[in-house]
């Protein structure tokens, strides 16, 4: 009688091998450079091709070590309030350890608006000349998010980022710098290759997982957790995705004291209106046009409308305290002992929808 145990079929990859030019590898993480792992030496084509099959590519060696470290430095300042008082979070006192201070954030919004470090990472040259294959020759970028996340900390349910910085064209994207050698321990990028290609914002709702943060989770799509590919990436390199992508993360599992930092800069093109917001009562929502807007490359066609500085530094809460300051008090998590939602479920008749 044979011993052997019928084993379930692994999942049919999603990832589309697109060919061309990768560009010479100097990293050596992950050790066997996967598929859509370029260098900023690599074939524009190439990248263009693999962006436009699969919603993602990864950078790698974009940012020096020097102007990692410069990153991870200036996180620290951030978080401890030497670049302004952050809401509902004390200037740090300055006996307290760096470590005590950087576990109380899991992330920041619009850190730019507080530090020339920041902003200048938004300039990044490989990362813009990238983003032109990909996006067009006219480039403009209106958020960043400093992520944190110490060991033991959240991930992010899955999500599709148009559905928070809603474009008029599907060309947002997300350019995820690693400030630390991420990996699926502490807390990696997932991704679901191709699904941005429907073109569709799935539905979102509560998840109630521990596992993840105080954001929605979406719902109803066509896809398993076990096609998607983890994006384990060195420090300096960037993961690029699409607004249509499906992506989460997973929470921080590495040993006390272990970071998974990243530095999330999204842009899109200048062709396109960016109505994302309040739109203000003297409008109409159909010629709105956010304008807290920074141009990263070639031209501007609204210049003549003028630019705006309205967002300021914010804190995302991580859900260990509650979530009634990110969507209201019907975000609950259930006890420790009760079963978690799972990740993703079919999409509920009735939705409430938070901003």
């Amino acid at each position: 009688m044979s011993s052997a145990i019928l084993e379930t079929p692994a999942a049919p990859s999603l990832v589309v091998d697109t060919g061309g030019f990768a560009g010479t590898r100097r990293s050596d993480f992950p050790a066997v450079r996967p598929t859509g792992y370029f260098s900023p030496d690599a074939d524009p084509a190439a990248v263009q091709r693999f962006f436009a099959a699969n919603g993602y590519l990864v950078l790698e060696d974009a940012f020096s070590a020097a102007e990692i470290e410069t990153l991870k430095r200036e996180t620290t300042l951030i978080c401890r309030g030497e670049r302004g008082e952050l809401p509902d979070h004390p200037r740090a006192d300055p006996a307290e350890l760096d470590d005590s201070v950087l576990r109380r954030f899991l992330c920041i919004h619009f850190p730019h608006k507080c530090s020339a470090v920041m902003t200048a990472a938004i300039h990044n040259a490989p990362s813009v000349a990238a983003l032109t294959h990909v996006i067009g020759p006219n480039v403009k970028f209106m958020q960043s998010m400093l992520f944190i996340k110490a060991s033991g900390k959240p991930g992010q349910a899955w999500h599709q980022d148009e559905d928070y910085i809603p474009t008029r064209d599907r060309s947002l994207t997300g350019a995820w710098i690693a400030l630390d050698r991420a990996t699926i321990d502490n807390g990696c990028l997932w991704v679901l290759p191709g699904s941005h290609r429907p073109g569709i914002l799935w539905e979102q709702q509560w998840h109630g997982d521990r596992r993840f943060d105080c954001s929605d989770q979406s719902v109803g799509f066509p896809y398993r957790d076990e096609q998607a590919v983890p994006v384990e990436v060195a420090a300096g390199s960037v993961v690029f995705f699409n607004g249509y992508l499906l992506h989460r993360s997973l929470p921080n599992r590495a040993p006390e004291g272990t970071y998974r930092r990243a530095l999330v800069n999204h842009y899109m093109s200048c062709e396109s209106f960016l109505p994302w917001g309040k739109t203000p009562d003297d409008q109409h929502n159909a010629r709105y046009d956010y304008r807290d807007i920074i141009i990263v490359a070639g031209q501007d066609p609204y210049a003549y409308r003028g630019y705006a500085d309205i967002q300021k530094p914010t804190v995302r809460p991580s859900g260990e305290g509650g979530c009634d300051k990110w969507g209201g008090t019907t975000r609950t998590y259930p006890a420790a002992t009760e079963r978690t939602a799972p990740v993703h479920a079919p999409a509920p008749t009735h939705l409430a929808h938070d901003d």
